[in-house]
């Protein structure tokens, strides 16, 4: 089964902001995060995971919360920032899952 355009879409979209530092707009406004994500490797594939995690399609494969699967990855990437940060709600295990 091939992955929907509107998903490959969506999916283009997403590393592009978060490639240019353009990405989570609201959580990350202001914040240069692009340089914990080449820290390590694990930032940025939990980023990625999460994002996947998130992400809902619908039976013909279209993309239904692009806006809510970016925040959770965004809030991922601030909670890394500042131990302060409170992600609200609190992360579900399957949110956070590596496969």
């Amino acid at each position: 089964m091939k992955l929907s355009s509107d998903f490959r879409s969506e999916l283009r979209l997403f590393a592009c902001s978060v490639g240019s530092g353009s990405f989570g707009d609201d959580i990350l406004e202001g914040i240069d995060y692009r340089p914990v994500l080449t820290a390590g490797g694990y930032v940025l594939e939990t980023v990625f995971a999460i994002w996947a995690n998130v992400i809902e399609l619908d039976e013909n494969g279209k993309v239904l919360n692009p806006a809510h699967a970016e925040r959770r990855a965004a809030q991922y990437i601030r909670a890394i920032l500042s131990s302060s940060y409170v992600v609200e709600p609190p992360w579900e295990p399957w949110e956070v899952e590596l496969h």
